[in-house]
């Protein structure tokens, strides 16, 4: 009979007085200890014993935390890392996490809860340290959301595929048809959680009165049409990923009674006098300014601050105009196959149209004029007459965008292409240049046109 593998946790901190709690702990439930009490150690232990996962200190003597995070990441690359910090070092630990590091805690931690996350990491198998988020992602559907041609895309991902890798909170900023929930669930999906369930709330669609019972549940007899008990979202998400969308929308009542939450990790039910424990990854998203809204007083600040663990920020299309034509396509491919057509192509001047419109509305946006497009479009052809496009809303971020005056002579360019049908002489006289401007512009700017 196969003796059943125990776990290797290594533990490295220069406090004593950790080192034997964590041991005990540890031996307690099953996981076999090893104890570093500094980083130089703790690579001669790595060196000479077969260890699972490394939970360690971030402030130490010597290399410390950090550095004894490169020195894995280059040597045992399989090896998942969780980080120990003091309350005042977060941004030390957030900057581990986005370096490669699985988890973090702060101290004082809660035994039971590293424990844990120790035993969700080792779980969900040896860190990925190479595939893109969508690479992992199964669907090429989901994977043509993103395009990441642009350099904005292609960094906001590089900071997804890591921050997925652990199960630290997230908050994601971005405007409204970006795909924030797209992210939130390769978040999930990467994440050492990606076995439990993944709960949506929209906190911006839910009422004020209900979010409370949505969120937290209640029992039986709690107020008039409460007949039985009923299990929040939040207990839903335990073991998985709560994602609360429009979090810039909750009431402040609702805003003391989530900060409990993230602070104790414990709920209870309306009507309830019991505490229940929950453990989910939390990622909030919003297309408002929270920290113009804590300025404001209408957003708490440690709540604020709870949320914001790692920010990511998606880029809203006028930003990414490179990814429009994978966008497009991937769209036109998905949507011929649901309606049981022959594939659609875009013409060269629909291309053109599609690049010179600056998205408000995002990818959402062009995914639903593309929809209506191919309602119009004959001989199975996208031309630049079938795609209606709305004119932008002042004030509105895209009817000011772009700010740089690079970005603005992009701009400029790609609308008089799309004006004078891709003729770049008529678009050149159009804005005051010479023929040979336009031509050194559109190689600097990489701009695709099809006529000269």
């Amino acid at each position: 009979m196969t003796k059943a593998h125990i776990p290797t946790i290594l533990v490295v901190d220069d406090d004593e007085n950790i080192l034997q709690v964590l041991e005990a702990r540890l031996l307690s439930t099953g996981l076999n200890p090893l104890m570093a009490d500094r980083a130089e150690t703790a690579l001669e232990m790595l060196a000479c014993e077969p260890v699972d996962l490394v939970v360690s200190d971030v402030k130490m003597p010597g290399m410390g935390g950090h550095g004894l995070l490169r020195e894995i990441l280059e040597h045992w690359p399989h090896i998942p890392v969780i980080m120990l910090t003091a309350h005042g070092t977060i941004p030390d630990a957030v900057g581990s996490i986005q370096a490669g590091a699985a988890d973090y805690l702060t101290k004082p931690f809660d035994g039971k809860e590293l424990v844990r996350r120790i035993r969700a990491i080792l779980e969900a198998g040896p860190p990925d340290r190479g595939a893109p988020p969508c690479a992992r992602d199964a669907s090429a559907a989901t994977a043509s959301l993103w395009g990441g041609e642009a350099p904005a895309m292609a960094r906001f991902l590089s900071l997804l595929d890591r921050v997925a890798r652990s199960t630290a909170g997230v908050l994601l900023f971005g405007e409204s048809g970006t795909g924030k929930e797209l992210a939130a669930r390769i978040l999930h999906e990467a994440s050492p959680r990606a076995g439990g369930p993944f709960v949506v709330v929209d906190c911006g669609s839910t009422q004020p009165t209900l979010l409370e019972s949505e969120l937290f549940g209640h029992v039986k007899g709690a107020f008039t049409h409460a007949l039985k008990d009923k299990k929040g979202l939040i207990e839903e998400a335990d073991g998985g990923t709560l994602f609360l969308d429009e979090i810039g929308n909750i009431s402040p009542e609702m805003q003391t009674r989530l900060l409990r939450f993230l602070q104790e990790g414990t709920i209870r039910r309306v009507g309830d006098t019991r505490e229940r424990s929950v453990a989910c990854r939390v990622v909030a998203a919003t297309n408002a300014n929270l920290p113009e809204k804590v300025r404001a007083g209408q957003f708490r600040e440690d709540l604020y601050y709870r949320l914001k663990v790692v920010t990511l920020t998606i880029p809203p299309l006028r930003e990414r105009a490179e990814d429009i034509p994978v966008l497009a396509r991937g769209f036109v491919r998905t949507m011929c196959n649901e309606q049981g057509r022959p594939e659609a192509r875009l013409s060269a001047k629909g291309l053109e149209r599609l690049k010179a419109h600056p998205w408000p509305g995002n990818v959402r946006e062009l995914k639903h004029a593309l929809e209506a497009a191919l309602v119009f479009c004959q001989c199975n052809t996208l031309e630049a007459d079938d795609i209606q496009l709305d004119p932008i809303p002042e004030g509105s971020p895209a009817s000011n965008a772009p700010l740089s005056l690079d970005e603005s002579e992009k701009q400029a360019i790609i609308r008089a292409l799309a004006l004078h049908g891709g003729v770049r002489k008529d678009a050149a006289d159009a804005l005051g240049i010479s023929r040979r401007a336009i031509h050194y512009k559109i190689r600097k700017y990489g701009i695709g046109s099809d006529h000269d």
